[in-house]
């Protein structure tokens, strides 16, 4: 029996990748395009972080048109917004989109930080040339938003310039989207476990391994991103169900995140190793 658009909770991943989108045959299964993810909720369309893989998401939208869709950035480092200038529904007339996100300490309003920073200055196409209807939402961390019956909870990640994490919770399910973000050295932090808390899935920023981070010749430490075996420790703490690894270091190829999926399988026998197109079923 077929579920109903309306009565599913869905997760698709557009674009898997961190820093810098990497085409290629190296990661061709795995997928180049940065950070992107859709959740489809009890008949509503939720669009996460605008990287290259927004391109791909948008051409596959133009299937269903008029679309309707709310978006949310975690915050505007350039692998994060690189595919909104090119995300063609916006382009077109009768489309809708609502977008939210904490505004930077100078941006003024998110409408005008949208339109000045995001795409002004780096946008081909002149700023009239986007016809849909876009409304616009200041966010502060923190702040707690419904949509009918989806509630969506938010809060301070750690990385440079500020991030915000989302979690998404509908019918009692949740799914926490969790990047960019940097665990500390001496304490899970305690905003990232309060939201991930009894998740069914925790989509978390592993783009290192330990030994990575932790090289003497070449440290990340301080650099803003965490590690896949933080954060099955942190899964582990909040009670999620499912650990999903996401945002892989550009120079990661498939074999290789072949080889750190047996690892971490080892040590988090439920956890996902997120894939360009891979839809994950929460209800």
């Amino acid at each position: 029996m077929e579920t109903s658009p309306s009565s599913e909770f869905v997760v698709q991943f557009w674009g898997v990748r961190g820093s810098i989108p990497t085409p290629g045959n190296q990661t061709a299964r795995y997928g180049g395009n940065t950070s992107c993810i859709e959740m489809r909720v009890g008949g509503k369309r939720l669009i996460f972080d605008g990287g290259s893989g927004l391109h791909v998401l948008g051409r596959s939208l133009l299937k269903e048109m008029p679309v309707e869709a709310y978006m949310f950035f975690t915050h505007y480092h350039w692998d994060h917004i690189q595919g909104v200038p090119f995300f063609t529904p916006a382009f077109i007339k009768g489309n809708c989109f609502h977008i939210y996100g904490a505004v930077p300490q100078d941006g003024g309003s998110m409408k005008q930080h949208f339109i000045e920073r995001v795409l002004h200055p780096n946008s081909p196409v002149p700023l009239e040339g986007m016809q849909a209807d876009l409304k616009f939402y200041d966010m502060v961390c923190g702040d707690t938003i419904t949509l009918d019956d989806i509630t969506i909870e938010t809060g301070p990640l750690n990385h440079p310039n500020g991030a915000m994490g989302y979690r998404v919770t509908w019918q009692g399910h949740s799914v926490f989207y969790c990047t960019d973000t940097e665990h500390f050295p001496d304490r899970m932090d305690e905003n990232v476990l309060h939201l991930a808390r009894e998740a069914d899935f925790l989509i978390y920023d592993s783009m290192y391994t330990d030994a990575e981070y932790h090289n003497p010749k070449s440290p990340k430490v301080g650099w803003g991103h965490s590690t896949w075996e933080e954060g099955v420790k942190i899964a582990e703490a909040a009670g999620v169900k499912k650990f999903v690894k996401f945002h892989h270091e550009p120079g990661h190829s498939d074999d290789f995140l072949d080889q750190l999926k047996e690892k971490m399988l080892t040590v988090s026998p439920t956890a996902v190793l997120a894939q360009e197109g891979m839809i994950l079923k929460v209800v």
